[in-house]
This record gives C-alpha cells, structure tokens and sequence, in this order.
C-alpha cells in the first residue's frame, strides 16, 4: 500500500470522525416535549433534561429548531459538571465552529477532559489532531497512545487509523503484522475501507504472518465481545 493511498484514507476518517461522533453519541429525541419544564428540570441539576435540552438544539429535534449555540450551551453546562459525552461532543463543535467560534484548543482541551474519562470518541478525536497536526503540534507517538486507548475500547475508525500507523511506522516501529491485526479486527466490527486496506497490507505478509494476525483478532473480538455483553 503506498503513502498516497494510505495519506487519502487517514484524510478520509478526519472528515468522518469530526463530522459523525455527536449524531453517533447522542439519541435523537423526536417527539414534541415541555421545553420549559425540562429547563426547569435542569436547574435542578437533572443531567438528563440538560442533555435532552443539548440534543433537541443540536439535532433541531422535539419541536425546537435547530440551534447550535444553544446546543453549545447545554452541552457547555453537562461538560463543567464532568459528563464525558457532553465534553466531548462540546469539543466537537468547538472543532466545527458550530455555535461557537472555531477553536481547536478548546477543542483539544474538552477532548482531554473527556479522554481521561476513557470515552473513545474523545480519545479517538486527540489521535486524529495529534496525527494530522491539525490545531498541535503534530505527535505520531501521542497520536499511537490515544488512538491504542480508543482502539482497545472498541473504536472502530480508532482501529482503523492505529493500523495505518503501524503499517506506515508513524509514532511507532514499523509492524506489517500489528497493522493487518488492527485492520482485521475492524474489519470484523463491519468497517468496509478498513477491508479494503487489509487486502493490500495483507499482500506484502507470509501465510503465517495472516494466519496469525487472524488468530489474534478473533482472541480480541471474542473477548471485547465478553465485555460488552453480545
């Protein structure tokens, strides 16, 4: 697989991750609420209302239209409070300049919050910064630590990108074999371009290199499944 190739799809997941993590973390909520008692419910600390509030204004749901700064707003309350999807999805827009001024730092910062409370997404987001450079300083081995974080929790495009990474020898030593293993596992979880990937990285290996990368992420799957209860 040649840099190029490799460069695009890294690209490629920035643009997905930033853009997917918000709708992926919260749930729509879709029918008509009392906008006014669950403000009244979040003044009396319920994070529940404070999150439904974040989320109508986000997604323009429960009959409120769709305003980011309010969004922000709510989501700015739950993330002082230590609520790790609120820091990470206030980091998110930061990020986008949704509702706020764009500010990667701040973004960088709510990430950080949220990744020490081992969300994925967080962690994912500060792999993808610190490996494009983008709002840091650019940091491959920092990069390897966040997305290995969010890899192990079951990150799929955190997986995907760990294994372009190795495959590239960026931030680590160069491992063909750990590469096809991260690859493969997101593979497993349903990943399309990480399949494509795994086909190319996959031909510069033995037949018992595959075999048992293979091997090792069956063992993962097998015991990530465990954790998460299918």
């Amino acid at each position: 697989m040649s840099a190029s190739v490799i460069s695009r799809l890294v690209c490629a997941l920035f643009l997905a991750g930033c853009l997917g993590s918000a709708a992926a973390q919260d749930n729509p909520v879709q029918d008509k609420v009392n906008v006014e008692d669950l403000k009244v419910r979040s003044g009396a600390g319920d994070k529940s209302a404070t999150r439904q509030l974040a989320e109508m204004h986000y997604l323009g749901r429960g009959g409120v239209e769709q305003n980011f700064s309010e969004a922000a707003r709510w989501y700015e309350i739950l993330a002082k409070q230590g609520d790790a999807r609120a820091q990470t999805s206030l980091g998110l827009m930061y990020a986008r300049g949704y509702g706020v001024a764009k500010n990667l730092e701040t973004a960088r910062k709510w990430w950080s919050f949220a990744a020490a409370q081992n969300d994925p997404g967080a962690q994912f987001n500060l792999g993808v910064i610190y490996s494009s450079g983008e709002g840091v300083a650019q940091d491959y081995p920092q990069a390897v630590q966040w997305l290995n974080r969010a890899a192990q929790r079951g990150h799929v495009q955190a997986q995907h990108n760990l294994g372009l990474l190795y495959y590239e020898g960026k931030g680590v030593e160069r491992d063909p074999v750990r590469a096809y293993y991260w690859l493969k596992i997101a593979t497993l979880q349903g990943d399309d371009v990480s399949q494509d990937a795994l086909k190319l990285v996959g031909q510069g290996m033995s037949a018992d290199q595959v075999r048992q990368a293979d091997n090792q992420a069956d063992e993962w799957m097998k015991k990530y499944k465990k954790i998460v209860g299918q």
